[in-house]
Order: C-alpha cells, then structure tokens, then sequence
C-alpha cells in the first residue's frame, strides 16, 4: 500500500519585486513527498533549491512572496495560512535543518535553554527534567561527546562543525513530520557526516518523518534519496527515482552535473564540465533557460519547454531528452 501524501507543491512561484526588476528565483516547481519518503533537491548554486525550501516554511521576507502555487502539507495549503498558525506548525511538525547553523542558534542563551524551550514551546506540559532528558538524548545522537555536560555552554564554545550538530539535534527534537535540510553537512567531515546521514534515516523509516534533503553533492542524494528533483534557474528540469535518474539522465543538465563529479573510474582524465555559468535571475535568456550552455539546442529551444512525464515516474523539462541515455 503506497504511504499518504505529507507535502505535495503544486506549480510553485516565489518572486522578489526589486528596484532592478523581478527575479524570480521560483518558478513553477512541483513535486509530492509522501511519508518516510526521502526527496533530494539538487542544482547549482542559485538554481532555486533553498528558496524553495523556505517558502515551504513560509521564511520568504520582503521584497520576496509567493507569486503564485499551493504548498499542501497532509492536505493543508501553507502558502495562505496566517503566521501565527505557521509559527505552531514549525518546529513541532515541520523543521528546517539551516545551512548556517547561528541561523539557528541564540548566541547568548545556553544551548540548554534553546533545546528546552524548542520542546516546551510545542508541549507546554513538559517537565524540565524530562525536556532535559531529551536534550540530552539529541545531543548524543548526532555524535556531541560529553553531551549532559555541553547543554551548559553557549554556540561560540563549540566549533563551526559542532553547532551544526546541535542545529541538527534541535531539528530533531519534536520528531517532526517534514523535515527541511538545506546542506546541513557541508561544515562536518566525513565521518559525522556519515552518522548523520544514517540517524536521519534512521528517523525517516521509524517515525514517517518525509525528509527533503537540499544539495549539490550528488554522492550524498545518491545514497540517501528516494527520489530526486534536479533544479536550474528556479525550475525543476528533471525528477525521478534516483537510481533512474542518476543511472540514466535524461536533461543535458543532469548529466552534465553527474559527469562533473570526480570518480575512481575516469583517473587521469580531465574532468567534463558544463560550459558557460548559470545565468542572471534578472536576465533569463528566453525559452529554455539551459539554451545557451546545452550542446543540443536548437531554434525550438527558443520557446519553453513543459515538464512533461516521458515515462512512468520519470518527467523531464526538454524538448531532445536523451532516451536511454547513461551517465
């Protein structure tokens, strides 16, 4: 039986009105993410994948809003929910994992007092010692040594790795339905990275928790995805299950990303990589967006392509998708 639905976007826009025009750093982007189900969102940086992230949240400031697009969470539409209901959903049901940590931490109140709070905040009748308890816990479970002795210091005590452990724990805490994580492993090393990656599963498979993990780095998405939705200047140009996706891309983009990954495979080859840079939110060329770096454009390039499902499970944003292509 397949699992319920917990976020389903539906034609996504989130448009920032500037003085030097309109950037429309979301574009018509759709996915669903059901229950336990891991979504990775990957592109270059600028493509899009962390404002979407915080306009699920409901984080866009001004001169940024949403333009346009529903934001379903089990059934519920976010984008137009007042602030005050936002404010109950986060952290309790829905949390973001920030790619700064000191996004997420105070840093003149001890870390106690931040882990505690973000548990009593949601569950007014907590006892403190039980609070405590669980802070601990967390603390323990993404790799903190000495974690019952740590709650008493403060963010500047720790090193840049070590906050993001805690932001992460604090994530964590009220074992939240839909859980954000905008490259939360960036500043760690390999080997806690790789715990984390493992405890975020870990939580996925025993609580339902449906996780949409936001990155660059293919090899993680790779081996912690379900699926995967590839961005590129504010629009999803591909998705799928990502074995399918990786085995056998079908956007020019996709695959130049993965042919630009360094493997064992090719040593002592030059690495390929995608010519040109991404363009300017401001100065989107017209028609695909991709055009003018994809060696297969031509002048039907110069309209836009639809997302469209070639297969089952399988869409791609081309008009000369690769069929049977690999990467």
């Amino acid at each position: 039986m397949n699992a319920p639905v917990t976020l389903e976007v539906e034609g996504l826009r989130t448009h920032f009105f500037t003085k030097a025009g309109i950037v429309k750093a979301v574009d018509d982007v759709s996915f669903s993410i059901a229950r336990g189900q891991v979504l990775g969102l990957v592109g270059e940086s600028g493509s899009g994948k962390s404002v979407t992230g915080f306009s699920i949240i409901g984080l866009i400031d001004p001169p940024g809003r949403i333009a346009g697009g529903r934001v379903l969470f089990q059934g519920e539409d976010l984008a137009g929910l007042p602030e005050e209901s936002m404010r109950r959903l986060r952290g309790a049901r829905i949390a973001m994992i920030f790619q700064d940590p000191m996004m997420t931490l105070n840093p003149v109140l001890r870390i106690e007092t931040q882990m505690v709070e973000a548990l009593r905040a949601h569950h007014p009748a907590m006892r403190h010692d039980e609070a405590r308890r669980r802070s601990v816990a967390a603390l323990a479970q993404v790799g903190i040594p000495a974690a019952e002795e740590r709650l008493a210091a403060y963010p500047h005590q720790f090193s840049g790795g070590m906050r993001q452990r805690v932001a992460i724990a604090i994530a964590l805490l009220n074992k939240p339905d839909l859980l954000i994580a905008d490259e939360p492993t960036t500043a760690l090393d390999v080997t806690i990275q790789a715990q984390i990656l493992s405890e975020v599963q870990k939580l996925c498979r025993d609580t339902g928790t449906a996780l949409i993990w936001i990155t660059h780095d293919l090899s993680v998405v790779a081996g912690l995805a379900d699926e995967i939705c590839v961005m590129y200047a504010g629009k999803v140009v591909e998705r799928g299950a990502v074995d399918a996706v990786l085995d056998a891309p079908l956007h020019p983009y996709t695959k130049g990303l993965i042919g630009s990954v360094p493997s064992r495979n090719r040593r002592g080859t030059r690495l390929a990589q995608i010519p040109g840079m991404a363009p300017s939110a401001l100065a989107l060329p017209a028609g695909c967006s991709f055009r003018p770096r994809c060696p297969r454009a031509d002048a039907l390039c110069a309209t836009a392509p639809a997302l469209e499902e070639l297969r089952p499970g399988r869409l791609v944003r081309c008009f000369h998708p690769q069929e049977g292509g690999t990467a």
